[in-house]
């Protein structure tokens, strides 16, 4: 049997992109950090999710239906902390950067490497996680060429550096 303490150990040396991910919607605006999303397919354009069933925005994301996978640089570290934080309401997370909406109304970094704007078609529980499977109406995507990663229990950055 496998100790959840060494799961977690094993899977912090896993390098994973750094996300913020957002909702709006009658519940409001909210939003959270992680790390576990992954392409699923191109044919139709879906996106897997996976989100703690314990997090305080939860809820939001089941009611609103909606999310977007803002995809962060280096530059954005301050911006995953607050929505890592428990002690930002949403509102205080949401003042820390510029926003705007594509097609679902689900909030778009306006500086993301990239963002997904996302109708969530299903829902599966796995443990304490929520699957949501993500159908991609909409593509935002920046020039930027740097993308801000975690591993090992820190944040790095990976990609082109520009030598000015």
């Amino acid at each position: 049997m496998i100790e959840a303490t060494d799961y977690r150990n094993a899977m912090s040396l896993l390098t994973t992109a750094v996300n913020v991910i957002t909702t709006q919607g009658v519940t409001g605006r909210h939003g959270f950090t992680a790390s576990a999303v992954c392409s699923v397919t191109d044919t139709p354009p879906t996106l897997l999710v996976c989100m703690n069933e314990s997090s305080r925005s939860h809820a939001y994301f089941i009611e609103n239906k909606v999310l977007s996978v803002n995809v962060l640089s280096p530059q954005h570290e301050h911006i995953s902390n607050a929505f890592a934080s428990s002690k930002l309401n949403s509102e205080d997370r949401f003042k820390l950067a510029d926003w705007s909406v594509l097609k679902t109304g689900a909030p778009i970094l306006d500086d993301a490497i990239v963002s997904f704007d996302c109708h969530i078609d299903q829902i599966q529980t796995v443990g304490t996680h929520s699957i949501f499977l993500c159908r991609v109406v909409a593509i935002k995507q920046s020039q930027q060429k740097e993308s801000l990663v975690y591993f090992n229990r820190a944040y790095h950055q990976v990609g082109e550096v520009e030598i000015a």
